[in-house]
Order: structure tokens, then C-alpha cells, then sequence
């Protein structure tokens, strides 16, 4: 984008992905968006949990800018156990949420803040590997938030069908009915079979 600084540009990127985040959980009900849909029990809340503490830790604490609320599965260390992927009984949805868009501001407090080329350390990395500059640590994170952002979209999908990065995602062919669909999928279905 033109005119934009390296920083306005690393932003951009990373709020592009956030924002696709929150959106995969429009419309759904609560025990739609805690329910695990896969083998491995990814679950849409419980991706916004997980990047709700990646978003304190590295473009926070990394910087000298801890979080300035308490989260119990950091605090008890059950972090290193799952426990940030899930959502417990008494994680209400609009906690989770609410906790994610601090988390966003308290990150974009610290890319205003810090120089792309300042040093932070990252306590959890290995010892001797922890220091990583700010530009380092907003890739990091647009990568953790693409990636999730990815897994989201799939869970969306498998819940009702909707797909695409935002509404009205012209690259996601939301037009096509359920018939058109199932002729897609049966000629990926029979490339492979042929494979």
C-alpha cells in the first residue's frame, strides 16, 4: 500500500488476520463456536483464547509491557498443558472476546511504542534464544494469527458451511448451492483416485 511505513504495513497484515478471527465466530451460538470439531479438539473459541495470550506475551511481555489482567491458565501454568486452547464453564464467550480485542490494543500499544528494530526477549523461548526485535516478534504474530486464522476458517466451514476470509469474500464461492458442491468435491475426489 503506498504511502504506508514498514510498521503501518506489519499492522495492517496482522489486523487483517484478527479481524478474520473475530469474524468466524459471527452468527454461531456458544456451544457452537467451544465445541471441538477436530481429532485434536480445535475448537473456534478456543483459537481466540490461545492468540489472545500470543498477542499479550509477544508484543507485550516481550517489551517490558506485561499484560494488565490475570489469566488463570497463564498464572497456574496449566498454559503448558492446553489449557489455552479450550474454553472452561466459566470463560464466558464475551470474556474470551473481550479479552482478545485487549490483548490487539494492548499489542498495538507496544508496535506504536517500540522501534521495529528494538530488542525484546521472549521469557518462555530457550535460553540463549530469546531475544527477538519488534519487527521479528509482529511477523511472528501475523504468522500465528494467519495460521490460526486458516484452522478457524476449516472449523467454520465443517460447523455450517460458511467460508472465506471476511463476509462477502469474493475469492470464496459462496453462491454455489449444495449440488454444485458435491460435483466440486466429487472431482477432487476422483483426482486423487486416480493418483
Amino acid at each position: 500500500m503506498p504511502g504506508m511505513t514498514e510498521k503501518e504495513l506489519l499492522r495492517a497484515s496482522l489486523q487483517e488476520f484478527r479481524d478474520a478471527m473475530v469474524w468466524k465466530l459471527e452468527g454461531l451460538s456458544d456451544a457452537q463456536m467451544r465445541t471441538p470439531m477436530t481429532q485434536t479438539g480445535t475448537n473456534l473459541l478456543g483459537l481466540v483464547k490461545h492468540l489472545a495470550g500470543l498477542e499479550y506475551g509477544y508484543l507485550g511481555e516481550a517489551f517490558g509491557r506485561p499484560a494488565p489482567e490475570q489469566m488463570s491458565w497463564i498464572d497456574d501454568k496449566t498454559i503448558w498443558e492446553g489449557a489455552d486452547m479450550w474454553v472452561a464453564p466459566g470463560e464466558s464467550t464475551e470474556y474470551i472476546v473481550g479479552l482478545y480485542r485487549r490483548a490487539c490494543a494492548h499489542a498495538d500499544g507496544t508496535i506504536e511504542a517500540v522501534g521495529l528494530d528494538e530488542v525484546g526477549t521472549v521469557p518462555w523461548w530457550p535460553e540463549g534464544r530469546r531475544e527477538a526485535t519488534l519487527r521479528r516478534l509482529v511477523l511472528r504474530m501475523i504468522g500465528e494469527t494467519a495460521r490460526h486464522a486458516g484452522h478457524a476458517d476449516i472449523v467454520r466451514e465443517l460447523i455450517d458451511g460458511t467460508g472465506g476470509r471476511f463476509p462477502d469474500d469474493s475469492s470464496f464461492p459462496a453462491d454455489m448451492d449444495a449440488g454444485s458442491w458435491r460435483e466440486y468435491v466429487a472431482r477432487i475426489r476422483a483426482a486423487a483416485d486416480e493418483s
